[in-house]
């Protein structure tokens, strides 16, 4: 059904180190990263007073506390990456399954996640729409 439809985006970033498991490379040694994190928020209903779908700060805020629990940690010791490997995508679907709860609260839907390790690469989860492959 056709209608209005917003998308809308935050970013922050979060410091952390980690050891990729299983990696032949320099990575697979502990180092560190300032990780780039962008959320996309879609919705379809502005607020009456404001006319926004939701407030920017708001979601920004949501997306801070989720990377509290990350920030300035040896991913490797910090859960549950304690057994996953701290890998960009694995740190984006954790993202993405704290954050999404978050959105919900505010009557939008969290498209997706992407995080980067640096601005040339980055990786982005989002949840499989149904009837696609």
């Amino acid at each position: 059904m056709p209608g209005d439809f917003w998308l809308l985006t935050v970013r922050s970033e979060f410091s952390a180190a980690h050891a990729l498991r299983n990696y032949c490379g320099k990575c697979e040694n502990a180092h560190g990263h300032n990780f780039q994190v962008e959320a996309v928020f879609e919705g379809g209903k502005l607020r009456p007073d404001t006319e926004f779908l939701v407030d920017f700060s708001e979601l920004k805020g949501d997306l801070n506390s989720v990377l509290d629990g990350l920030d300035h940690k040896d991913l490797n010791r910090t859960p549950p990456f304690d057994r996953l490997n701290p890998t960009s995508e694995n740190l984006a679907r954790h993202i993405h399954s704290a954050l999404a709860p978050l959105a919900s609260e505010h009557g939008v839907r969290l498209r997706c996640v992407t995080v980067g390790e640096n601005h040339a690469q980055s990786a982005t989860y989002s949840l499989r729409e149904e009837g696609t492959k």
